[in-house]
């Protein structure tokens, strides 16, 4: 990873390249990304799938690929992560909160994510994540239009203000089908949860298997009226 990477872009060149980029591929816009934002680019992947490291790793082998590893994820995400690091030309960087979930647990008590979910997310993703995110200027991830009410605006480019760069979202214009017929079509590598009904698949504690017809992110945070854990927002 360059830690002296030059910042480039701004809202400017975001607002400008998701007008000139709304029609392209997923492929063209991480060309696009990657040829705008060189060493300065990354993305980071739940690990729900393989999906965008499929297509990132193909345009920019080689990319980090940053990982939030809370200590709350299922096994299942965890041995996904491992196989998607040996299988795809990818670094992977595996990101941890400054507090293993026994000290969070010493210092805020026991099951933080049950009483206070904001915080629990603040602390253990969203703060992690921004200090991961420094050296870079763009971030590829794999928000779409479909798969909230809260996403359904989304841009294919768009300038982060909270974190004064990039985000770069290739698939946002992909359907459900799409998504389904280019892992089919090309082996992608998907959390086996995926197929037991978990088709959001966020922190064990905070995640249920969602019923046939329900919102598929319904599972995530169910209860509290919670749809994002912070980092998108």
């Amino acid at each position: 990873m360059n830690t002296a990477i030059t910042p480039v872009g701004g809202p400017e060149l975001a607002e400008r390249a998701a007008r000139e980029l709304e029609e392209a591929t997923a492929q063209e816009i991480i060309a696009w990304a990657a040829e705008t934002f060189g060493d300065g680019l990354c993305m980071t992947s739940s690990m729900a799938d393989s999906l965008m490291v499929d297509l990132a790793s193909k345009v920019v082998p080689g990319i980090d690929v940053i990982f939030l590893d809370t200590g709350y994820h299922f096994p299942e995400t965890i041995g996904t992560r491992d196989a998607v690091e040996s299988v795809y030309d990818i670094n992977l960087v595996n990101v941890e909160p400054s507090r293993t979930v026994a000290e969070q647990d010493a210092a805020l008590g026991p099951r933080l994510h049950g009483r206070n979910p904001e915080l629990c997310c603040h602390l253990r993703k969203v703060e992690p994540l921004q200090k991961a995110l420094a050296p870079y200027s763009a971030w590829l991830t794999g928000l779409r239009r479909e798969d909230s009410a809260a996403r359904r605006d989304t841009p294919v480019v768009q300038w982060d203000r909270r974190k004064r760069m990039t985000k770069v979202n290739p698939i946002a214009r992909w359907t459900q089908e799409q998504v389904d017929s280019h892992i089919a079509e090309h082996g992608v590598l998907v959390n086996p949860l995926q197929y037991d009904g978990y088709p959001s698949i966020g922190c064990e504690p905070c995640t249920r298997r969602v019923a046939p017809g329900e919102d598929p992110r319904s599972g995530r945070w169910s209860g509290t009226g919670r749809t994002e854990c912070g980092i998108h927002v």
